[in-house]
């Protein structure tokens, strides 16, 4: 080529670098300078980002302060599938994606394969450690966001009281539902300028935000209480293999409750494949007749009403009794007994006639005393009233019926409130879960106190109806597997025929134990219920060997005193 072609050559693509300079100045100018105010605003939009910063949530500890639930950092691995597409490497990335996360590869390529998709999530919760061997694959079109996740460390220890939190990060059954307001914690801000390649530009930095942990929530149960009452139930399933047990430690004085335990349990970790069955708390939750339970209520009235004493003697017509043309019978035939005696071996002839001396009004009455139909109050969600029917629903026959634990329905938790009453020289407290609530800077943001709701009955009476039920626990009581060596035990067993199709089956029943110990100067008081246990279905047989358990390993760990004198015996 001759001199002049290759002067003309650089000639014309001086001038073409030139106008494309000048045509890249003239629109830089105009950008700048001519440019209405909603394009510049539209332009900066474009190149600002706006980033979620999480509060993180509270943790659920125990009353020793041991954690129940907690918090772990995780990274969810995304991509853009546009961009992923658009470099040709969609095979490679979701070779190397599919490997790192041990995922299918099918699977990866269905997020990756959508080339009209800006964003998508590869996997979520990933553990950090994995995230980095990801990070450093330097993948295009595959970035990272930090997340959090709820991680319960005992898996289903405690599971009906701790509760868990969706997908969503709300809390959705238990502690984890009723106090989410404190729990969730407030999110931060964070507000910074990216290039024309998407990447943030750290030295222009705009509004800073910082996110605030949610409060930790100290509960007032006792991790090992919990864990001797779990390990109780546990044997029970094996044993006695029933649909399923329920059981509850609670302090007599203030209503604290120390453990909470329910069969069948589920993992926390795992909630969204738990069957729906075993996420019920049945303590709160679960209503049944509570049979020979609830006679203890209808002693404590008529003592307290004066309407009869510990001598007094009945005919318990040596065990059938006819009343509104309906036999009632006694589990084993009796003769004349006192009512100290008729409580001790619960005669369901004897109690009726008991009730009787106090008159429809005077038994509803000191039931809704008790607590009995209506919910106690208690700090958890998916409590239950109960049913007991008004006295304008009742049968001629529900004067004798009611007052043995027939024809109404309870809790766990309003059984043993009542219990704790009849313990507590007559004062209902509201039972609690709660211990304390402490804000993020230490500050104590809930603290509930020990709450009195009532007073069914006298100091008297209480007194006398502790002396009553310890003998219920002794030779020639029902409750004779209950004791507890070195204290004095109290209690009531229960063996109630469960209602199926409006009759009574022969087959199904619950079987429970529920009492208070040391008797003379009580402590704690606690329940167990076991739903159809096979083959035996007694309540003192069942029951009352699983409150022993638990009382006797209770009362050591608490380091309550052994009996410094026994409660006189009417024998």
């Amino acid at each position: 080529m001759s001199e002049l072609g290759i002067k003309l050559r650089v000639l014309w693509g001086g001038g073409i670098l030139m106008l494309a300079m000048i045509g890249l100045s003239v629109h830089l100018a105009f950008l700048h300078l001519c440019t209405d105010k909603e394009t510049h605003a539209r332009i900066n939009r474009n190149r600002q980002i706006r980033e979620e910063l999480l509060g993180g949530r509270g943790n659920i500890c125990d009353r020793r302060q041991n954690i129940l639930a907690l918090n772990l950092s995780v990274t969810d691995v995304c991509a853009d599938p546009s961009a992923i597409i658009k470099t040709n490497a969609l095979a490679q990335t979701v070779s190397k994606l599919a490997e790192e996360l041990t995922l299918p590869s099918v699977e990866v390529a269905e997020k990756l394969n959508r080339p009209e998709k800006r964003f998508t999530y590869v996997e979520r919760s990933v553990n950090d450690d994995k995230a980095e061997l990801i990070k450093d694959k330097k993948m295009a079109g595959v970035f990272f966001r930090d997340n959090t996740i709820r991680f319960y460390p005992n898996s289903s220890f405690m599971c009906h009281v701790i509760g868990f939190v969706n997908s969503e990060g709300c809390g959705s059954s238990g502690m984890e539902q009723y106090v989410d307001k404190y729990l969730r914690g407030c999110s931060g801000m964070c507000e910074s300028r990216v290039n024309a390649l998407g990447q943030k530009l750290y030295w222009d930095q705009g509004r800073y935000v910082p996110p605030l942990k949610g409060s930790d929530v100290y509960l007032n149960l006792d991790q090992n209480i919990q864990y001797i009452v779990e390990k109780a139930l546990d044997e029970v399933m094996i044993e006695h293999h029933p649909k399923a047990t329920w059981a509850i430690v609670e302090r007599v004085k203030t209503g604290e409750i120390l453990a909470m335990a329910c069969r069948p349990a589920f993992d926390l970790n795992k909630f969204s494949t738990a069957d729906r069955d075993a996420t019920l708390n049945r303590a709160i939750g679960t209503v049944y007749e509570p049979g020979s339970t609830f006679k203890a209520a209808t002693y404590a009235a008529a003592l307290n009403e004066g309407t009869v004493t510990p001598d007094t003697v009945f005919d318990c017509e040596n065990g059938a009794w006819t009343y509104a043309n309906r036999v009632l019978h006694d589990f084993h035939p009796y003769g004349k007994l006192t009512v100290a005696d008729g409580l001790k071996k619960s005669s369901n002839i004897l109690t009726a006639k008991v009730a009787l001396t106090l008159g429809e009004e005077r038994v509803y009455n000191y039931l809704k005393a008790f607590g009995i139909g209506d919910k106690t109050g208690i700090d958890l969600p998916g409590e239950e009233t109960g049913i007991l029917h008004p006295i304008r629903s009742w049968s001629e026959l529900s004067a004798t019926r009611i007052p043995i634990g027939q024809g109404v329905s309870v809790t766990a938790i309003q059984v043993l409130s009542a219990y704790c009453a009849i313990a507590n020289d007559g004062y209902l407290m509201k039972p609690f879960v709660i211990n304390r609530v402490s804000g993020f800077n230490g500050a104590t943001l809930l603290q509930p106190k020990p709450e009195v709701i009532g007073r069914p009955i006298s100091y008297e009476t209480s007194a006398t109806m502790r002396k009553l039920l310890s003998r219920v626990t002794e030779e020639g009581g029902t409750g004779l597997r209950a004791q507890v060596e070195g204290y004095e035990v109290a209690g009531k067993t229960g063996s109630a025929q469960k209602p199926v199709n409006g009759t009574y089956s022969s087959t199904a029943y619950v079987a429970s134990f529920v009492g208070f110990l040391p008797a003379e100067a009580p402590e704690i008081g606690l329940i167990v219920v076991v739903d159809e246990p096979q083959p035996v279905h007694l309540g003192g047989v069942v029951a009352g060997p699983v409150f022993s358990k638990i009382a006797t390993q209770t009362v050591r760990y608490l380091d309550i005193p052994p009996a410094q004198f026994k409660v006189a015996s009417r024998d």
